[in-house]
C-alpha cells in the first residue's frame, strides 16, 4: 500500500474522494464527489472542479487549491505541509482546525516525526 499523501493543511489527500476518483479516472465517482461537496458546502461544485492529483503533487488540482491560503503560504515557504513551519499553528490553521480537527492530528503526528 502506498504511503499516505498529505495536503499542506494536514488533510490526507490519498483518502480524499476527489483524489481517489482522479487516480481511478472514474468520472462517475468525480460527479458523485462534486454533488456531495455542493451539498456539504452550499456552493456549486462541478465535476471539472474535482479532478486532483494531490495538493503538493505535480498535476491536476481541485478548484479550491487555486484559492487556498494555507496551500499558498506553505508552498510559498517551500514546505510540503505546515507541520515543520516555525509559525505552526498559525491563525489560518487554527480556524481550519475548528472545522477539520483531524487535520490538526495529522500535522501534529508529522511534526512529531511519526
Amino acid at each position: 500500500m502506498p504511503a499516505q499523501m498529505y495536503g499542506c493543511c494536514g488533510l490526507v489527500c490519498s483518502e480524499c474522494p476527489a483524489y481517489l476518483a482522479t487516480q481511478a479516472n472514474d468520472r462517475a465517482k468525480a460527479e458523485e464527489t462534486a454533488q456531495m461537496w455542493s451539498r456539504q458546502f452550499g456552493i456549486e461544485v462541478r465535476v471539472e472542479h474535482v479532478w486532483c492529483d494531490g495538493c503538493t503533487a505535480p498535476g491536476r488540482k481541485c478548484a479550491h487549491c487555486a484559492e487556498c491560503e494555507i496551500r499558498s503560504c506553505a508552498t510559498g515557504r517551500n514546505l510540503a505541509t505546515c507541520a515543520p513551519c516555525a509559525d505552526y499553528p498559525c491563525k489560518q490553521l487554527e480556524a481550519f482546525f475548528q472545522m477539520v480537527p483531524m487535520a490538526k492530528a495529522s500535522l501534529d503526528r508529522l511534526r512529531a516525526g511519526a
